[in-house]
């Protein structure tokens, strides 16, 4: 469960991580993503071959709730990952809502402070 957010990092399993992370059902990992701008196929390429596979990917752009480009939305939908974008804090919230009905779902989140 994500605990908190904020100040620059995630509480994430009672672990403070600093920075944007990759959010998984038993693990996290840093994502090098600082900005919405950061975010590209290359950047999300951890998620795709999760076994077994993720249903949703939850992705927290900041504090903004930006549209994606075309290429973007595309190139997750051909790579078959069905993905959400909103601000990180409501990606924390609706991780942890899907997670505790035991739905395969994965977090990318920006850091905010």
């Amino acid at each position: 469960m994500i605990e908190a957010y904020g100040n620059g990092g995630f509480t994430i399993g009672g672990v403070r991580s600093l920075g944007s992370v990759l959010v998984f059902t038993g693990r996290v990992e840093a994502w090098e993503a600082a900005q919405f701008e950061d975010i590209t196929l290359d950047s999300l390429r951890g998620v795709f071959n999760e076994d077994p596979a993720i249903e949703l990917l939850l992705i927290g752009c900041g504090t903004v709730q930006p549209m994606p480009s075309a290429a973007l939305r595309l190139g997750l939908s051909e790579a078959g990952v069905v993905a959400d974008f909103m601000n990180s804090g409501a990606a924390c919230r609706t991780f942890n809502v899907l997670l505790a009905e035991g739905r395969r779902v994965a977090a990318a989140l920006i850091a905010v402070e």
